[in-house]
């Protein structure tokens, strides 16, 4: 048991952290159908995991990689692939700082800029790729990524997103240099203020024509995605995610514990806290998306009876949403040339795809939420300008928690904090991950984007929290960790937390672990989803050789820190045992 340096910051920051980490992937997560595998991945995977990291953190008072050095000096990997995993969370992670803080300023105009379609060159006409997507889809795909046809086109830098993403960092350097203790009182405001929003969006959302027909579709149970083991998997990744497993930020929150403090208590309160808010958060969206589906959907209703009241010598009042399907039939078996001409307009008015098109998709936030919001009864800027300041608020928070992971264990390296101070640390951090991030403002920034958010993490973190249970358990030992933190602690530890520790998660991980590593060798080559301008509609493209390279590399970056670090330090172990003979 190391006691490390001075600790004299409180617990507080890390249920806050919490809070703000991921709660819109949670909501995105919950789409999918699978909150039944995210509840039992919470029991047995998630609460305790995130206590074994609080527990250890408050036990080795010190960062992720002086941590797992006392545990094992070959564990030192552990710690760095968790500093490596959590800088490139940081420089991807922040891009979407920049885009919430776009869309923030952009909420101030009168109308919303994307709440319809700007007119061509003549003004005779609305933009074509507009025209062929949604006002929503052009203002995210043309005006805020400039997006270009494939990855391979790299085009020119976005001006105005390059102008957020310095403002992004530039909150984020403001809120940490200072130290845990202004980053403490930072993340009381990014954790309340999201509970207001939400509150308020509560209130309205469940007030909406359709609210309830989006909180119906959250809770039905999917059989076919419980059977499905992505789903399984994605639940587990999301509670690493939402949880902040294998960062290191929660090692390195926990270090500043008092020795005495519960982490016990309040790692389930935490992480009962984080999982209910993730959920509550949800219930708000679901409404909303409810209200938006219902809305197009009727539209869609009024659009075909319209059309074939205004095609066909049919009273007004004589075709009603009820009766639209009787009628299209009859009017395609009574008068079917006529009807061939119309044939190309007629669109399948189903509340139930309206529902699954409003639910899925990577612009969850900026495409659906922005169309749901000028749709809203109300001024339509109020309700953005308060959306985007809670996904900012989110956004800051967790980026406080991902830094944490990198900022920590650097300040516990004595070597560094002796040729710089503190704040130039910080600051040099922060400058080389926007400078890095530069890349994502750029026309194919958003395919880069997504290699960063779907390979420099999910795998990492797998294979990192796994070597830390072997490493608790089996190389520390957990007859030696449970009684050093029955001794912190004062009193016995719930065999609970030994039966999943010993047992349970690590095979758990096991499997995930080759289902995922299954899964991308039996797949095919890589794909991803490009903008088709010219059509105005996503298309599936495979990545270019460079691509998947980079790919490897993003991947090989934290996991190979495990072994290289082991086997440094065996060979300076056996120059130094060679250099005493």
């Amino acid at each position: 048991m190391a006691e490390g340096g001075k600790r004299t910051f409180q617990m507080a920051t890390t249920p806050n952290f919490q809070l703000t980490q991921h709660v819109i992937d949670m909501m995105k997560c919950l789409i999918s159908g699978f909150l039944i595998p995210y509840v039992i991945m919470f029991i047995v995977e998630g609460l305790p995991l995130f206590y074994m990291e609080l527990s250890l953190g408050q036990l080795m008072r010190k960062g992720s990689i002086g941590a797992w050095k006392t545990v094992s000096p070959y564990l030192i990997g552990v710690g760095a692939g968790s500093l490596v995993v959590s800088l490139l969370v940081s420089i991807y992670y922040n891009a979407i700082n920049s885009w919430i803080l776009w869309y923030l300023f952009h909420s101030f105009q009168s109308p919303l800029p994307w709440a319809s379609c700007p007119l061509n060159r003549n003004n005779t006409g609305f933009i074509e790729e507009c025209a062929k997507s949604s006002a929503t889809e052009y203002f995210w795909y043309r005006k805020t990524l400039n997006i270009s046809p494939t990855i391979d086109d790299t085009g020119v830098i976005h001006w105005g997103m390059i102008l957020c993403l310095l403002l992004s960092w530039l909150i984020v350097y403001i809120c940490i240099v200072r130290g845990t203790e202004s980053t403490g009182k930072v993340v009381y405001v990014t954790a309340c203020f999201p509970y207001l929003v939400l509150l308020i969006y509560l209130i309205r959302g469940v007030t909406l024509h359709g609210a309830t027909n989006g909180i119906l579709y959250m809770f039905t149970p999917k059989i076919e995605q419980l059977l499905d083991p992505k789903s399984w998997i994605d639940a587990a990744t999301q509670i690493f995610y939402s949880f902040g497993l294998g960062f290191g930020s929660l090692i390195a929150f926990a270090s500043f514990n008092p020795k005495s403090n519960n982490c016990e208590k309040q790692a389930v309160i935490i992480a009962l806290i984080n999982s209910l808010t993730s959920i509550f958060g949800s219930i708000v969206t679901f409404a909303i998306y409810g209200f938006k589906a219902t809305y197009n959907y009727e539209s869609c209703l009024e659009r075909m009876i319209l059309l074939l009241t205004n095609t066909f010598d049919v009273e007004e009042s004589a075709i009603t949403a009820d009766t639209l399907d009787q009628w299209t039939t009859y009017l395609n078996s009574t008068a079917p040339d006529k009807f061939a001409t119309i044939s190309s307009q007629i669109e399948i008015c189903d509340l139930q795809s309206h529902l699954d098109t409003a639910a899925e998709g990577t612009g969850l936030s900026f495409i659906v939420f922005t169309e749901a919001i000028v749709n809203m009864p109300g001024p339509s800027q109020i309700w953005s300008i308060l959306y985007f300041m809670m996904l900012l608020m989110l956004g800051i928070g967790s980026m406080l928690g991902n830094l944490a992971g990198v900022i920590t264990p650097l300040s516990d390296m004595k070597f560094i904090l002796r040729y710089l101070p503190r704040e130039l640390m910080i600051g040099i951090v922060c400058l080389v991950s926007c400078a890095i991030g530069i890349i994502f403002t750029t026309e194919s920034g958003n395919y880069w984007f997504v290699i960063f958010n779907d390979y420099a993490a999910t795998l990492a973190l797998l294979l990192i929290v796994l070597v830390e249970i072997i490493g608790i358990c089996y190389v520390y030992g957990i007859k030696r960790f449970r009684q050093e933190i029955e001794m912190m602690m004062g009193h016995k530890l719930n065999l609970y937390w030994t039966i999943t520790w010993v047992f349970i998660s690590p095979a758990l991980i096991v499997a995930l672990l080759i289902f995922y590593v299954v899964e991308y060798a039996t797949s095919g080559k890589l794909s991803y989803t490009a903008w088709d301008a010219s059509e105005g509609r996503s298309v599936n493209l495979e990545y270019p050789p460079y691509a998947l390279a980079a790919i490897g590399l993003l991947v090989a970056a934290s996991t190979s820190c495990i072994p290289l670090m082991a086997i440094i330090v065996y060979i300076r172990k056996q120059l130094k045992r060679g250099s005493k003979l």
